[in-house]
């Protein structure tokens, strides 16, 4: 009776089980970075997002990329839309390849996602830059628009 019973607990566990959500999407992010972004659902309230290119066009072009872990604490819902309150941390890192630099960065993000696999947002992120720009770390503001596609 015991291994029925517990049998049955399992089976009813395993049937109402759902799959967590991990969206991927993909994208492009314009301003101070600017580059491509890919964004990795890793749970329903969180994800990891990356973003390769530029520091801005008006500086060169010096390279950069930034790895963050996102969470979601709020999401607004409309009737065609979703509005997620995204908060962060993460590294950066850029620079030409003789002269590397090192941030530490946590943006604020606000997103609208639409019923359609597209989202628009845009981010705010301080950026406290420790290695690569002269002597002392400094505190740096960044900031852009995106676009990405879901799948």
């Amino acid at each position: 009776m015991r291994k029925l019973l517990l049998t049955t607990l399992m089976f009813l566990c395993v049937m109402w089980a759902t799959p967590a959500r991990a969206d991927v999407g993909i994208g492009l992010f314009l301003g101070e970075p600017t580059g491509f972004d890919l964004k990795i659902g890793v749970g329903p309230q969180s994800g990891i997002d990356l973003v390769f290119g530029y520091t801005t066009f008006r500086d060169a072009r010096t390279g950069y990329g930034h790895v963050t872990y996102l969470v979601t604490p709020l999401v607004g819902h409309g009737s065609s839309i979703t509005v997620p309150l995204r908060l962060g941390i993460g590294a950066a890192i850029f620079g030409p390849s003789n002269d590397i630099g090192f941030a530490i960065r946590a943006p604020l993000e606000i997103g609208l996602r639409f019923r359609s696999p597209i989202e628009l947002y845009g981010e705010i992120a301080a950026a406290l830059d420790v290695v690569g720009v002269g002597d002392t770390p400094f505190l740096d503001l960044q900031g852009g628009v995106g676009l990405r596609l879901y799948f």
